[in-house]
């Protein structure tokens, strides 16, 4: 953190500083008309300077941001949330949004802010834990479904649980509301719950769990769901064409394993895959091609180091038989959110990946020939607001869940 810069109302004559000596406080009626309204401007501009550097950065309702492509605006939406984790578009425009706290919420298209919708479990909001993700079901024209991730308590700790509802948005209210996913295990702990949601072009939904941080040598073992990715029907059941779906010594509903914590998935706009992102320890942030039946690795092979001392964790940065990830960032930028972009308001961007990032306090946008990343461009780092998630909307706008300030942000054109 920046020290406060402090500034003295008083000055010392420039002998008594160089001698080390002190004197009595200058007076402004000691002074002539004219040093006193020279050193009355140079007061104000100095206070007015340091309250610039405190202030540290950009705060205001819309900013204008150069990129490689051109400019373009960061406009609030919508203010006043409690740590927003999540938004998912209804087809009128308005938004749900998840405040980890419990809440959720529907934000009109005029940044309007509802009242909590009633209904939603109990969640355990320590830590990094709370209510997560969210999103609607592919026919929720017709079925009015929601599904929402969520930190469950249990008698021994807590674990990543998977709900849903049905929503009715003008009686701000959840209803027939039923648990299809959870854990098969409960560590203690407030972190790494993962807990992005991502329908299948196919309808089944991808839940992305984390290892719970100090149970990460579960991550390999498989008849846990700590650091995996599983996939799951609407109503909880297990696909029949799931990887491991009949084998007795492994969970159904694992899709991929060897993850520390996904944080970000996204469907590929052209091949329908899954992408995910996930948090190193000390470096090793990845971006995966979250494939059935493949490890990635963690804790085994991971580009990270451990906290505090810095030791290599694992027997390398590669193996056969673990997936290596499609990029790594070393230091970890804490990515959070994940978008591929396929609108026309910024055609430039078409096919690119944007990431969200906490630590760093940016979005990254990542260039990709087929699965190869070709180029990375750090927007909006002069904003310094930990981004949580980052969605394409139904208007082709990129939008943008600030976690730091409680804020809505869409990009549009400068």
């Amino acid at each position: 953190m920046r020290p406060a810069l402090r500034l003295s109302p008083q000055f010392a004559p420039a002998e008594a500083a160089r001698s080390g000596a002190r004197s009595a406080p200058l007076s402004l009626q000691a002074l002539p008309a004219r040093l006193q309204s020279i050193r009355l401007r140079t007061l104000l501009f100095g206070t007015l300077l340091a309250a610039a550097l405190v202030a540290g950065p950009v705060a205001a309702r819309d900013l204008i941001v150069r990129t490689e492509a051109g400019s373009v605006k960061l406009t609030e939406v919508a203010s006043g949330l409690q740590n927003p984790w999540s938004l998912a578009f209804l087809p009128d425009g308005r938004m749900l949004v998840t405040e980890r706290a419990g809440r959720l919420r529907i934000v009109g298209r005029d940044g309007s802010v509802s009242a909590p919708i009633a209904g939603v479990p109990e969640v355990h909001a320590r830590g990094q834990g709370g209510l997560l993700d969210v999103a609607l079901s592919p026919n929720f024209a017709d079925d009015k479904l929601i599904v929402f991730s969520y930190a469950e308590p249990t008698a021994g700790g807590a674990r990543t649980a998977v709900a849903r509802a049905r929503l009715d948005a003008e009686g701000l209210r959840l209803e027939d509301v039923r648990r299809i996913f959870a854990q098969n295990e409960d560590p203690s702990g407030n972190h790494h719950w993962g807990s992005r949601l991502v329908f299948a072009r196919d309808g089944t939904l991808f839940i992305t769990l984390g290892d719970r941080f100090h149970s990460r040598e579960r991550a390999q073992a498989l008849d846990s769901h700590l650091g995996k990715v599983v996939r799951i029907a609407i109503d909880g059941s297990v696909p029949a064409d799931n990887p491991l779906a009949g084998r007795s010594d492994a969970r159904p509903e694992i899709w991929s394993w060897g993850h520390r914590n996904v944080q970000g998935a996204a469907l590929h706009p052209q091949t329908g895959e899954l992408w995910t992102h996930e948090h190193g320890p000390q470096g090793g942030d990845e971006i995966n091609r979250t494939r059935a039946g493949l490890n990635y690795g963690w804790p085994e092979v991971t580009y990270g180091r451990e906290y505090v001392t810095g030791r290599k964790i694992g027997a390398g940065e590669a193996r056969e038989g673990v997936e290596p990830p499609v990029l790594q960032f070393t230091p970890s930028i804490a990515p959070s959110g994940m978008a591929f972009y396929t609108g026309d308001v910024f055609p430039q961007w078409k096919g690119n990946l944007f990431v969200g990032a906490l630590k760093f306090q940016l979005v990254a946008r990542v260039v990709l020939e087929g699965d190869r990343v070709v180029h990375e461009e750090r927007l909006f780092a002069e904003l310094g607001r930990r981004i949580r998630d980052v969605r394409q909307g139904p208007d082709g706008h990129l939008w943008l869940v600030d976690e730091t300030e409680g804020r809505i942000l869409r990009l549009d054109p400068a």
